[in-house]
């Protein structure tokens, strides 16, 4: 393959990544509207869509499985191949976890709010601007953004932190409130982990430009 329609089929998958990260963001943002809203048919709509998302992870990774099998590519190349491969399983994971927030939405049915949704939106918010500063940061072999995005989870976990705090004193308050704080408590602990994949991502991309891994790479992995 000449090296201009290589470069191209780079540019094509790096193009459609950024597309699954819309996606995502997108997803994100309207599970969260659902919760908020109690508005079961958009939530609806989240749930559905996930299987776009799926779909469009798995035939990034094929096309990038087909290029290293047939154009056997070195150093530079094959690092980006991979960390598209890469990103791409941490964005479809997020899809899941807009997934479960509409889930989420739909269990509560029609409760009234335990409490008026604050922390969980502000975190819902840093999470996805922290999404598309790596997204940035990747296109931008940007290894000084990505290690901002990194440090700036720190502030999410001080979040998931305070909600968590928040919610078990109304539980031992209230026994009646479970419930109702346990589907908050669900919601928090979904957007926690989408900023632990964010970082994942940054991670990668550092790992792109420089080929050297922090240590810290799918040490946010689990569920």
């Amino acid at each position: 393959m000449p090296r201009a329609e290589f470069d191209h089929d780079l540019q094509m998958l790096q193009d459609d990544l950024l597309l699954l990260g819309s996606m995502v963001e997108k997803a994100v943002g309207r599970s969260l509207d659902a919760l908020k809203n109690r508005d079961h048919r958009l939530a609806e709509e989240v749930i559905r869509e996930d299987d776009i998302i799926d779909r469009k992870q798995e035939e990034i990774e094929e096309r990038c499985i087909d290029l290293i099998a047939t154009q056997q590519p070195m150093a530079v190349d094959l690092r980006v191949l991979v960390t598209v491969i890469h990103l791409g399983i941490e964005l479809e994971r997020m899809g899941d976890y807009a997934e479960g927030i509409a889930k989420i939405c739909l269990m509560m049915g029609d409760e009234p709010p335990l409490k008026p949704l604050i922390d969980i939106p502000r975190m819902a918010d840093k999470a996805s601007d922290m999404l598309r500063r790596s997204l940035d940061a990747f296109v931008n072999r940007d290894v000084v953004s990505s290690m901002v995005v990194r440090k700036d989870d720190d502030e999410i976990d001080a979040l998931y932190e305070q909600v968590y705090r928040e919610l078990l004193t109304f539980m031992l308050g209230d026994p009646t409130s479970i419930r109702r704080a346990t589907f908050l408590l669900w919601t928090a602990h979904n957007i926690e982990r989408i900023a632990d994949r964010t970082t994942n991502i940054a991670e990668n991309v550092i790992y792109m430009v420089t080929g050297e891994r922090t240590g810290e790479v799918g040490a946010r992995a689990g569920d």
